[in-house]
């Protein structure tokens, strides 16, 4: 039997389950939005100018993407049940300041390395937080053993960071080499063989043949249709999705109107006070309470946005270096995330089975 995440991480109580339908309801509808406006924005328009791309990820500065990881100090205590206390608040700390001041450094360092390295979190992560919304959300029986799981993983992950590399490989690189160049111009040299038709041909054979293969292999799986079809309804709709929108736009809704709700809900799951609200209808008090939850540490994620534009050696000086010192931001403190959201998935049983 698929381990049951739920009774780990809420009391099995009729609140609960009336909050994880909503929130199962609103990953949905604001997913299936998000793709339909941007495969509508994609094949409408022929060329979107580059200000109007930035729109999304400028938005996700104080609009669900960077704040969504602004409450990891709570969840793990609230995933134990136990009080937040400064001890745990320390650990957390301390998790972002060395792993995250690590990071930071390695891009000073090796910049080429370190793009690369956020394009390989970016996959874990973003996989890692659809696994979850799979197999709590919508209950997906397929996905019931832990290399399912990891296969799923690959899939959702590679979709969002491997699609716009086959699709739109000039403005990949571009992005690659605004990131790389806040630090040395000349590193970017070092990516241009990921962006050569050959590489791209046998990335776009070889993703193909594993969403395919983890379609099929969860379809004969599985006990439950229902799961199965809106499992592959979303790859099929993301793959679309990453095909015709522009990468930064896409990379920009998705942020913001994929991965970032779908951890906000569940983090809204971990807290009683949320649960409580969500059961009632009341979706703007949790809202609320995750906004004031999310506030402090936003403004400090500010703080070392603010840092890294002094410590560059090239000084933002254009929208699109500044997106890039951004996006750059969002890696050194993806990396803690991932760590903190690694171990709450250890907490809530999401990759057991048998």
């Amino acid at each position: 039997m698929r381990a049951d995440v739920t009774s780990r991480a809420s009391p099995g109580t009729a609140a609960a389950a009336n909050s994880r339908r909503r929130a199962a309801h609103a990953s949905h509808a604001v997913g299936l939005v998000t793709i339909v406006l941007g495969i509508a924005i994609g094949v409408a328009t022929d060329s979107i100018p580059l200000a109007y791309q930035y729109v999304p990820l400028a938005a996700s500065v104080v609009l669900l993407g960077l704040p969504h990881g602004a409450v990891d100090h709570l969840v793990l205590p609230r995933s134990r049940g136990r009080p937040v206390t400064p001890r745990a608040l320390a650990a957390v700390g301390l998790t972002y300041l060395a792993i995250g001041g690590a990071y930071a450094a390695l891009w000073f360092v090796a910049p080429a390395v370190s793009f690369a390295l956020f394009i390989g979190l970016t996959l874990v992560h973003w996989g890692q937080g659809d696994v979850y919304a799979l197999c709590e959300l919508t209950g997906a029986s397929h996905l019931e053993t832990p290399a399912r799981k990891g296969l799923t993983l690959v899939v959702r992950g590679g979709l969002p960071m491997l699609v716009p590399l086959v699709a739109f490989p000039d403005q990949y690189a571009f992005v690659a080499g605004s990131l790389v160049g806040l630090f040395d111009p000349g590193a970017a040299a070092a990516l241009e063989g990921a962006f050569r038709p050959a590489v791209r041909h046998a990335v776009a054979v070889g993703f193909g043949t594993v969403v395919a293969a983890a379609l099929a292999l969860g379809y004969r799986r599985t006990d439950a249709l229902e799961p199965w079809l809106i499992d592959a309804g979303e790859t099929l709709g993301l793959a679309a999705f990453f095909a015709v929108v522009p990468p930064i736009l896409a990379i920009g809704l998705y942020f913001t109107g994929w991965h970032s709700v779908r951890h906000i809900l569940r983090t809204l799951l971990l807290d009683d006070v949320a649960v409580a609200a969500l059961a009632d209808g009341n979706a703007r008090g949790a809202i609320g309470r995750f906004a004031r939850d999310a506030a402090p540490l936003t403004a400090g994620a500010l703080v070392v946005f603010a840092g890294l534009a002094v410590a560059v050696p090239r000084t933002p000086a254009t929208v699109p270096d500044a997106v890039a010192l951004y996006l750059v931001g969002i890696a050194v403190l993806t990396l803690p995330h991932v760590v903190v959201v690694s171990v709450l998935d250890l907490e809530q049983g999401l990759w057991t089975g048998q």
